[in-house]
């Protein structure tokens, strides 16, 4: 399979996809309908170039470059991860075979599952983020919104040509479907709880990057290790792009922080939503509500659909052949705290085969810890005594052995009297929500920055803060 990514094609692509013309011409007919919706959908705020990175190669080296483009002109295409010819499939009871071209007849349903639920994720974060360019902080900020934004509608594409390719008219009928639920719909919302929710405010945006696309990158992950060799390429490549998604995250979040300190530090008070800074106590909220909407995306800590994708080798675990087990888990037993109705957790054995979405939850969990350790030691650096958390994994919870439960932020489990005392401390009120959202004045002066977040310690691609990232109209 070619490295190279064919850019004289109406769709960009690295498939050959003029090799076969009727999968052309459904996915020339697809495209309209796709910029109809980013015209309808995609970022409200006019640009006349934004300086953005393309995808060249689906090598190891030198795959992206960087130049100014006008954003609804951009590239979307089609692009795969080389092809491994002597790859196996690592586990499940189809362990040691040859990997998949086409879709096994009796895990057709599933596998087209598995992609629509992938698929609908991509288009749904786009229309969250659809007002925010009209608040941006600073120009650079402005670009990274958009640089997202048109990986996630490249991310569709890839899931939409895996519909195409290999489901027909059904596959055909779910790339359609993407395209008319929208997130937040009455009517039609999008298919997962999190990408209903809305993002107001850059505050949002940074967790959302940072805790709702990291869960992307563990989902995609798993299906890394599929057996069906297209899906496994196509997620591979998508997890290049997701690392920059999950870079704008934690940096952001890190320049939050770093701006929050320096106004304690600088006024000697803890308040310093006078100053024009984001308190700590509501950057932990934000956190408390991103990170547990976040854990529901991976589903009921027991899943015989988890164990069933296992076994028929659809969906693996993370980084499945560094594991030092037999790949099968037929034998394996792993541990379940559940809440009790007396108020006490206790803990359970089970088959680990049932506990797949837990194991990929902890994998999540250490991974967010990271991020928080890294905020902490702005504020111990600034002498600052505060600690943000993360809260336990039955907190705030709709989905899961938790989700009838009321679990505070350390744990303890609570009746509904006590849970709703707590709750104005522990999520986002609405006049949180409406202080932050008060700070959100667009900033698009070269080298401005708004003043509840701190500069970038680097540019893009080598550029300073103050290069001109977008042209605005």
């Amino acid at each position: 399979m070619p490295e190279k990514i064919d850019y004289d094609a109406k769709i960009p692509n690295n498939v050959d996809l003029a090799s076969d013309r009727r999968l052309q011409r459904a996915l020339e007919g697809w495209q309209p309908k796709f910029m109809n919706w980013w015209g309808e959908m995609g970022p409200t705020l006019q640009t006349q170039g934004v300086y953005l990175r393309t995808a060249v190669s689906v090598g190891r080296e030198g795959w992206a470059h960087f130049d100014h483009v006008n954003v609804p002109d951009y590239r979307w295409g089609i692009f795969l991860a080389e092809r491994d010819p002597d790859r196996r499939i690592a586990f499940g009871e189809h362990k040691g075979e040859p990997v998949w071209q086409q879709v096994p007849g009796e895990y057709r349903a599933e596998l087209q599952r598995l992609i629509v639920i992938q698929g609908d994720t991509e288009p749904a974060s786009v229309e969250q983020q659809k007002l925010l360019g009209l608040t941006a902080p600073s120009l650079y900020d402005l670009r990274n919104l958009f640089q997202v934004n048109v990986e996630e509608g490249r991310h569709l594409w890839a899931m939409v040509y895996l519909l195409h390719a290999y489901f027909g008219r059904e596959g055909r009928d779910e790339a359609e479907s993407l395209l008319l639920r929208n997130s937040g719909s009455p009517d039609a919302p999008r298919i997962l709880g999190a990408f209903n929710e809305e993002t107001a405010d850059w505050l949002a945006f940074y967790m959302f990057t940072y805790f709702t696309d990291r869960d992307g990158k563990y989902q995609l992950g798993t299906l890394k290790e599929s057996s069906f060799d297209p899906l496994s390429r196509t997620c591979e490549f998508m997890l290049k792009e997701e690392a920059h998604h999950m870079f704008v995250g934690t940096t952001g979040v890190d320049r939050v922080v770093q701006r929050s300190a320096d106004l304690i530090v600088e006024h000697d008070t803890d308040d310093i939503a006078p100053h024009g800074g984001i308190p700590l106590e509501i950057i932990q909220k934000y956190m408390n509500f991103h990170y547990t909407v976040s854990l529901d995306l991976f589903g009921s800590e027991t899943s015989t659909n988890a164990a069933n994708y296992y076994t028929s080798g659809l969906k693996g675990r993370w980084m499945e052949t560094r594991r030092k087990d037999d790949h099968q888990l037929t034998d394996s037993a792993a541990v379940l705290e559940r809440p009790r109705a007396d108020g006490t957790w206790e803990t359970e054995e089970l088959q680990a085969i049932l506990l797949l979405n837990l194991d990929l939850r902890g994998e999540y969990i250490a991974d967010c810890q990271t991020g928080v350790n890294r905020w902490n030691k702005i504020l111990s650096d600034h002498g600052i005594d505060f600690r943000f958390a993360l809260p336990h994994p039955g907190f705030n919870r709709d989905v899961g052995i938790n989700s009838g439960h009321h679990v505070t932020p350390d744990g303890t489990i609570v009746d509904e009297p006590t849970w709703q005392a707590g709750k104005r401390k522990w999520l986002p009120t609405t006049e949180d929500l409406t202080f932050v959202r008060s700070l959100m004045h667009p900033v698009y002066e070269r080298g401005k920055i708004a003043s509840w977040v701190a500069p970038p310690r680097q540019g893009i691609n080598g550029k300073p803060f103050d290069y001109e990232y977008v042209y605005l109209t």
